[in-house]
């Protein structure tokens, strides 16, 4: 990043900070991608927030990046899904870095949802809430019996929009990167997407644009009526779709693949996912016959007799492989989890799953024209 576009991402998260900062800043905790344009937003969650430990997502950090926020004076801790996943634990991680204050929680990918409960009734401070950036987030915290707190989800903004497309449009670009190098091409190719929401859609999209002849399969008969509706084929279920892709694009946030699914593929089958392996794929219930080896940096064959496939960069989200940059429209949403954190500081939220206002986000918008449509 050039010095005189650090300088304007300040400028933005400055302003945008002005109007979102609370009277009483609360203490926050950040998981975020560590990529190259995070610092700004990480000093933006620093204005409006005491911000107390932020957690990289493992998978995604940028040297220069973590380089950066360590200079700045963040605190950097290992993140884990044990960390979050085990409440004991998450409860005197909490009290280490804030005992006694008001905490709102940063999330991406639903990591504090097991044990929100806990923290709520036994941290020594207050939570006042959490705000949770992707969909596979959204559904965790909206799947619990009962949320103890207000959740602020961004996942399904309408400021998200241009931002889900762009990635669809780097996960596309980054498999056919790693196919390539191997000497393969997406044209005249079968590709199955899982998932048909917003990033699912738009891959689909994509693929076809390219030549690929996609089927689309989703566990909800809703959406799959949308993809027939769009002109894709759709498999009546995940078994029958398989037979036949050359690639497999593992977009629900969910479990996409079980173990029982991979003998199903189709031989020299590739397989990618937009998120992390954990999430997507049981690759840890694979039958022990298969021989795993790296034949690339990012790909690796899953070999047995009679069957092999191709898992692209070891079935985590195959965009980062490549920067996943979609450009300026990701402070888009960076901003709106600034604005929520600002209405979980009013305190005026009822436990519960809740979204910005419009008018903030027309507020949003209209300052990201400002500095970014020249």
């Amino acid at each position: 990043m050039e010095p005189f576009e650090r300088a304007r991402l300040d400028a933005y998260f400055c302003r945008i900070a002005a109007r979102f900062t609370p009277a009483e800043r609360p203490t926050s905790f950040l998981i975020t991608h560590l990529l190259p344009e995070r610092p700004a937003f990480v000093r933006g969650v620093a204005r409006v927030t005491e911000l107390r430990a932020l957690l990289p997502k493992p998978k995604s950090v940028h040297a220069e990046a973590l380089r950066q926020v360590e200079s700045d004076g963040y605190a950097c801790d290992r993140l884990t899904r044990e960390l979050f996943g085990d409440p004991d634990r998450a409860v005197r991680y909490l009290d280490m870095r804030a005992a006694g204050r008001p905490v709102v929680l940063l999330d991406v990918g639903g990591y504090f949802a097991p044990s929100i409960e806990a923290l709520c009734t036994r941290f020594t401070g207050r939570i006042l809430g959490v705000v949770e950036d992707t969909e596979n987030g959204h559904r965790r915290y909206a799947d619990l019996d009962k949320l103890p707190c207000p959740v602020v989800s961004v996942a399904r903004s309408p400021l998200k929009d241009p931002e889900d497309f762009l990635v669809g449009q780097s996960v596309v670009f980054s498999t056919e990167a790693l196919m390539r190098g191997r000497g393969d091409i997406l044209n005249g190719r079968a590709a199955l997407v899982i998932g048909f929401g917003k990033l699912g859609s738009s891959i689909a999209r994509l693929l076809h644009a390219k030549g690929v002849r996609v089927t689309v399969y989703d566990i909800d008969p809703v959406r799959r009526t949308q993809a027939l509706s769009q002109g894709f084929t759709v498999a009546h279920d995940r078994a029958a779709g398989l037979g036949d892709a050359g690639l497999v694009l593992c977009a629900t946030g969910a479990l996409s693949l079980s173990a029982e699914d991979f003998p199903r593929l189709r031989n020299g089958a590739y397989v990618a996912t937009v998120t992390s392996s954990e999430d997507e794929l049981e690759l840890a219930g694979l039958p022990d016959v298969y021989e795993r080896t790296t034949i690339d940096e990012h790909v690796t064959r899953y070999l047995t007799t009679g069957h092999y496939f191709y898992l692209l960069n070891g079935g985590n989200a195959v965009n980062f492989l490549h920067g996943a940059s979609v450009g300026p429209f990701i402070h888009l949403v960076q901003a709106e989890i600034l604005a929520a954190i600002a209405a979980l500081a009013r305190g005026a939220l009822d436990p519960g799953m809740h979204e910005a206002g419009p008018a903030d986000r027309a507020a949003i918008a209209t300052t990201w024209l400002d500095y970014f449509n020249r």
